[in-house]
């Protein structure tokens, strides 16, 4: 069976004090409850990163650039009806607060506590590279 593939960008979004921004994903939408990192779909034409700040800006109020931007690792996994293939990015340094544009609930935590919030399976395998960097 051919899936369609997915492109989807994420950003573990990290304040000074090491701790990771999780958005739940607001009632009406596929997946409703569960946590994620903050990110979309990336665009025909649209690199992960130009991606990334477009979504970082629309759905929290927050800058950054590319070069901001560090590839940490990414998740391949098959849903029912289509693949996804989602890269995760690592941001230190982005101005402006985090404020929840879309509905949705921001929580900041620590990496080890990400374990505790209900994810989409294809975000469960992007934890444990966050453990390791950030302890």
């Amino acid at each position: 069976m051919t899936r369609r593939i997915v492109l989807v960008a994420a950003c573990a979004l990290i304040d000074a004090d090491s701790r990771v921004l999780i958005a739940q994903r607001p009632e009406g939408k596929s997946m409703a409850g569960l946590w994620e990192f903050p990110g979309g779909k990336v665009e025909p034409g649209e690199t992960p990163e130009d991606c990334l700040i477009r979504e970082l800006g629309e759905e929290l109020g927050v800058t950054t650039k590319a070069a901001c931007l560090a590839p940490l690792t990414f998740a391949s996994h098959a849903y029912a009806d289509f693949h996804l293939l989602m890269p995760l990015y690592v941001c230190r340094r982005f101005e402006g607060i985090a404020v929840a544009r879309e509905g949705q609930t921001l929580k900041w935590v620590r990496a080890k506590a990400l374990r505790d919030f209900p994810m989409p399976e294809a975000d469960i395998p992007l934890i444990a590279p966050l453990v390791d960097l950030l302890g």
